[in-house]
């Protein structure tokens, strides 16, 4: 056998993924048509990873470029959200370069990885930060123009009083600003209360833009997170409201309670029938439920088994067997 061939073939077969392609080689700059979320092909890519948690707390130490290379590596994420903190102590309000620095951290690896990442800003009164918004994504169409693996995500989760209105009118303002810099990235609106109105979106959707999204949250086993709320966004995508899950749980909203595997599964079978995309809420090792760590996990990846929690366990079976 010619010596050269021998390398490849040995090279190939220990590493598994030498000549693999990343999911935006795969899948490309995405794109908004006929209502749905689709890839360079014209075809719904069905994304799947993790959130980081708030970029405050326990789970700041998880904002760094190990995590996402363990996450890609090890969890086969093909997306990833990087949630920044706004409004607590220590958030973007008061310390706006150092939670800059840690979205980048994660934004920056992501792109070298060659998966998609949300710019989250997580916040739940939008309105009432307005200017500081405006500045956040202008930095960062200005830094990331042009990378397709970037998706800005402008409101997370208006908090439940806050009517579509005012929602609208603040991604009215914000999105100008994105489209400055950075033309064609897929944006995401956040939807009210809580992002699970999309029924009130798609009765008066944003129009005038290209490539507008919609998110839509869940926790699998709220009892307020049932039947109701899919028919909600089973509304929506008749409608052809085109929608990313931004978030879910295993849990209930509170990031506790029961982890009910047939409640999961029921929602988990909903988002693959409509291949909808997602992030699974959040890589911490805070003792909740929807907290995908054991307490004390290491900060830089590398988790074996028994650092994960039983959702940990679950979302790394989920995303290592569908995406391949």
């Amino acid at each position: 056998m010619n010596k050269a061939i021998a390398i490849l073939l040995f090279v190939t077969t220990v590493s598994g993924y030498a000549f693999a392609q990343t999911p935006v080689q795969i899948n490309g700059a995405l794109a908004v048509e006929n209502g749905q979320i689709v890839n360079k092909n014209g075809v719904p890519p069905q994304l799947r990873g993790i959130s980081f948690s708030w970029s405050l707390w326990q789970g700041r130490k998880y904002y760094n470029p190990a995590v996402l290379d363990w996450l890609v590596s090890d969890f086969k994420v093909s997306i990833v959200r990087a949630a920044m903190g706004v409004e607590p102590a220590h958030g973007y309000l008061q310390e706006p370069e150092a939670q800059t620095q840690l979205e980048e951290s994660v934004v920056d690896e992501a792109v070298k990885q060659g998966i998609y990442v949300l710019i989250d800003w997580h916040d739940h009164h939008c309105n009432l930060h307005l200017a500081q918004s405006k500045a956040f994504f202008t930095e960062m169409a200005k830094r990331y123009s042009g990378k397709p693996n970037v998706i800005y995500e402008i409101w997370n989760e208006p908090w439940g009083a806050i009517p579509w209105d005012t929602v609208k009118n603040y991604a009215l303002e914000v999105i100008p600003e994105i489209r400055k810099y950075d033309p064609d990235n897929l944006i995401v609106v956040g939807s009210p209360h809580w992002d699970q109105d999309v029924d009130a979106v798609a009765a008066n959707p944003i129009t005038g833009f290209k490539n507008i999204a919609y998110s839509f949250h869940f926790y699998a086993s709220d009892p307020n997170h049932q039947e109701k709320l899919r028919a909600k966004a089973d509304l929506a995508l008749k409608k052809g409201l085109p929608l990313i899950v931004t978030e879910w749980g295993v849990g209930e909203s509170n990031g506790n309670g029961k982890f009910d595997t047939v409640l999961v599964k029921t929602w988990f079978d909903w988002m693959e029938k409509n291949k909808l995309s997602w992030t699974n809420w959040n890589i911490t090792d805070k003792q909740e439920t929807t907290a995908l760590l054991m307490p004390g996990a290491s900060e830089n990846g590398g988790w074996m088994e028994d650092q994960l929690s039983p959702a940990g366990q679950y979302i790394r079976g989920k995303l290592r067997g569908l995406n391949k």
